[in-house]
């Protein structure tokens, strides 16, 4: 029973001081509580957690594949929340789980009453650092529950054997309150934290890195209780199925509206600390296209070994050949992104330099010629959406990489090398062709920049307000103006047409109606800035975006294939003169435009994706529900999430 609330972590041997952090491999073990009595085994315990963070894989395309399954990507293989009856209940696994939160909870029974009473030794400022660092962690760990399972239990310390005090234990607590706790453990890791770590620098997290943390945390629980505000997605909401377990549940703010307010109050206050202080990198527009143009320092942020040179990054992942820790992010990035396709609909969201919608623009080239596609826009589609001919590398490229650019390769089997939607993507790319290698790569990843910061409070403004106050602006249009387009984005908003923009872009709606062309061209910037970097998921969750689906399908689009593209000379040689309509490719009779799952019909999303009220949150696995339940599903202190059953094997109702 103990495993099921705190899997015990062994630890055998002490720890020795390391100097660098996130360049390391995880310890495979942790030293146990006699060896916690010094600075040096403090900072590497606390290291050790640094796992928890999203990074660049070893053999993957990294954190630029995190998009997957919206409207921005779509893999080779589509997800089964798409495909409803496909997800079922387990049996066992799933996200409950407390693994990391007990390696933080075991790390304060260990240090905080020994360091309180002087047996730690080191520098106090320095281990207060690295006690407010687990603090972070800890909270970084339960919003990753709060996002996927919604209320949760709160468990501080590690537990006992004893089986009613671990039953108790494992009550969830109303999503509102945990995310309460998140915030709570976030000023405790800010009155602890330094401006500066005491080594690693921007490789170690500061105590900026907790606002940035904590303006993200508040904005998902705003917006979360706003959009889903009379369902059972939210404490006190209709049929909440934890009605039965807190049946004198109240909002400590009063109710559930002052609770939205709260909560975008602190997005506010925490964004607006980290956008005042950290400006954003200098943009030139241009692609570097060859090893004499002039670098672009926006472009060379995202793929650079060395982010510590960029203010706008607050905190990212050092890779070292020498130390083992690599990737393979220049391989994927110059090549097909490892089947994972950029999405018409992510394309089509970038406006023209001038500020308006392509489709309200008379410069618009059009899809057809795919060389001209980003031609006269936003210079984030220009710089990080590929063409034809463009030059990846300065330098030879890997077996499995392109230095030039090709034409898309729609039929290819290997999938690193097969372009799922046509369109790609170079975002993460570095020009070295030595580091397209497989597992040669050692560009950094990034964990925060200060954008988000930017665009958080331009939301939480909005969404609390109403309206774009004087900050606001001012972070709008210096976003806008980074990008090279025009700075007043109210340009955009007149020109915005809700009708066609509801066709593609999921951020245009909010629990199945059009939201206003101000709040949607606040997502549109969110979007596109953010692109492929892992936000959109969570952010067409909490915004309730995909209630649309359930009754009209939604086809994921890429490259306009029958038009033109596919008279192409050279696009047909690159794809072995072999388009085969209903075996390879989607027919023309479908779509003018590329439809990846509209090949074959036996394919789970071939008639489009389609969405279920439950895939909001995950269902909690049965074996969770027979252990605190005495044997039975029946007798547990636990409840399912709205629309799951209890039953493994099962899809959502």
């Amino acid at each position: 029973m103990k495993k099921y609330i705190c899997i015990f972590l062994a630890a055998t041997a002490a720890l020795s001081a390391c100097n660098k952090f996130l360049d390391l491999k995880p310890e495979s073990s942790l030293s146990p509580a006699q060896y916690l009595t010094t600075e040096d085994n403090v900072a590497s315990y606390a290291t050790d957690l640094y796992n928890v963070l999203p990074v660049h894989g070893e053999t993957s395309w990294g954190i630029w594949k995190n998009d997957a399954a919206t409207d921005n990507m779509a893999y080779s293989d589509p997800s089964d929340i798409f495909a409803p009856g496909y997800w079922k209940v387990g049996q066992t696994g799933g996200s409950w789980s407390f693994t990391e939160i007990y390696r933080c909870n075991y790390f304060f029974d260990n240090v905080l009453e020994n360091f309180q009473a002087g047996k730690i030794t080191g520098s106090a400022d320095n281990i207060r650092h690295y006690i407010g660092e687990v603090y972070f962690f800890r909270a970084w760990c339960y919003f990753v529950k709060l996002k996927a399972l919604g209320d949760f239990p709160i468990v501080t310390t590690c537990l006992g054997d004893d089986l009613d005090e671990l039953t108790q234990a494992s009550i969830r607590q109303p999503r509102n309150v945990v995310a309460r706790f998140i915030l709570e453990d976030l000023d405790t890791a800010i009155g602890l934290l330094k401006d500066v770590p005491p080594k690693g620098g921007s490789n170690r997290i500061s105590r900026d890195c907790a606002h940035m943390l904590k303006s993200r945390v508040a904005l998902y629980e705003g917006t979360w209780e706003k959009y889903f505000k009379g369902t059972a997605f939210v404490p006190g909401g209709p049929s909440w199925p934890g009605a039965s377990t807190w049946p004198d549940f109240a909002y400590e703010s009063g109710d559930i509206d002052s609770e939205i307010e709260y909560f975008l109050g602190i997005a506010m206050d925490e964004s607006k600390i980290i956008a005042d202080k950290y400006p954003l990198t200098e943009n030139t527009g241009q692609f570097q296209n060859s090893p004499s143009a002039t670098p672009n320092p926006y472009f060379d942020m995202f793929g650079a070994e060395d982010m510590s040179v960029y203010p706008e990054v607050l905190l990212w992942k050092q890779y070292s050949v020498s130390e083992g820790v690599t990737n393979s992010v220049v391989e994927f990035a110059a090549a097909g992104n490892q089947g994972f396709g950029t999405t018409k609909s992510m394309v089509d969201a970038f406006v023209m330099e001038s500020g308006t919608p392509i489709y309200a623009s008379a410069l618009y080239p059009g899809d057809t010629d795919l060389l001209r596609v980003t031609e006269g826009r936003d210079s984030r589609a220009r710089l990080f959406i590929k063409r034809p001919g463009d030059t990846n590398l300065h330098g030879d490229s890997g077996p499995e990489s392109y230095a030039v650019e090709p034409w898309p390769n729609l039929v290819n089997s290997t999938a690193s090398m097969k372009y799922t939607t046509g369109y790609a993507l170079r975002k993460g790319l570095n020009f070295d062709g030595a580091q397209s290698n497989r597992n040669k790569s050692v560009v950094g990843c990034i964990i925060f920049r200060a954008a988000e910061a930017y665009l958080n409070y331009i939301e939480a403004c909005y969404e609390k307000t109403g309206a774009i106050d004087t900050d606001a602006d001012k972070y709008w249009r210096a976003i806008r103006k980074r990008a090279g387009i025009a700075e007043d984005y109210n340009v955009t908003v007149n020109a915005t047409d809700m009708t066609k923009e509801s066709k593609t872009d999921w951020g245009a709606w909010s629990a199945g109606v059009l939201v206003d062309k101000t709040l949607f061209n606040i997502r549109r910037e969110r979007r596109c800035e953010l692109m492929a970097e892992g936000f959109r998921p969570d952010d067409v969750r909490r915004w309730r975006a995909m209630d649309q689906m359930i009754d009209v399908p939604y086809h994921p689009l890429g490259v306009n294939l029958w038009a033109s593209l596919a008279t192409n000379p050279d696009f047909l040689a690159m794809n072995n003169n072999n388009l085969r309509e209903n075996e390879n490719v989607s027919p023309r009779s479908f779509s003018t435009y590329y439809a990846p799952y509209h090949i074959l019909a036996n394919n789970r999303v071939y008639d489009g994706y389609r969405w279920n009220m439950a895939h909001y949150l995950d269902p909690i696995a049965v074996q969770h529900f027979l252990i605190t339940g005495g044997g039975t599903v029946e007798g547990s202190v636990l409840y399912q999430n709205p629309g799951w059953p209890t039953r493994a094997g099962q899809g959502a109702q």
